[in-house]
């Protein structure tokens, strides 16, 4: 099935093995901009599109500059593949984070949903391992942490309680990323 907006271009496939997934990556190795997520047979291949781009540079550009001012030691994982084939899954986060120390699996991923697909990504993310999940949709953040019976929508992040998801909201969906990103820096200094 293929879906395509003006914003983003996707195609899902269904029944594909492993072995086909990986034959279907090596294939377009060394073309940019094209993004892989597959689960449990179901292959989609995305290309994000500018506002994709813009939003995930964004949140990760206003993130650090949070973490930086409150001194949250970080580790930026940016979108290394995650997942494997024992796993039967893998993605490319759009931002993802390490705390305190640099580990296998981030603590933290921001994904920015410009259009769905069939795929779940908490399902892939919470067989990852993942604490915390971000997803930016339709200009809401909704945050979701994992516990043992699954992950749960939370208001406050775990890993960043006394960030106001409200002002970070605001500047995500700020009309210019570097005013953005300057007066955030400006109202976390009167905070």
């Amino acid at each position: 099935m293929l879906s395509s907006t003006a914003q983003n271009s996707q195609l899902s496939l269904p029944g594909v093995t492993w072995e086909q997934f990986e034959l279907v990556e090596a294939a377009f190795a060394g073309i940019g901009g094209v993004r892989f997520i597959y689960l449990d047979g179901v292959l989609e291949i995305m290309t994000p599109s500018a506002d994709h781009e813009d939003y995930k540079s964004t949140i990760g550009l206003l993130l650090e500059a949070y973490m930086r001012k409150t001194s949250v030691r970080f580790y930026t994982r940016g979108s290394a593949t995650l997942g494997n084939k024992s796993l039967g899954g893998q993605k490319e986060p759009d931002e993802s984070y390490n705390f305190e120390v640099k580990k296998p699996i981030p603590d933290l991923v921001v994904e920015v949903i410009i259009t769905s697909g069939s795929i779940s990504l908490l399902q892939l993310y919470q067989r990852l391992g993942v604490s915390e999940v971000w997803l930016w949709q339709d200009g809401v953040l909704d945050i979701y942490y994992l516990e043992v019976t699954g992950y749960r929508l939370i208001d406050r992040s775990h890993f960043l309680p006394k960030l106001d998801l409200g002002v970070l909201s605001k500047y995500i969906n700020y009309h210019d990323q570097y005013d953005a990103v300057t007066e955030f820096i400006d109202e976390l200094k009167i905070m």
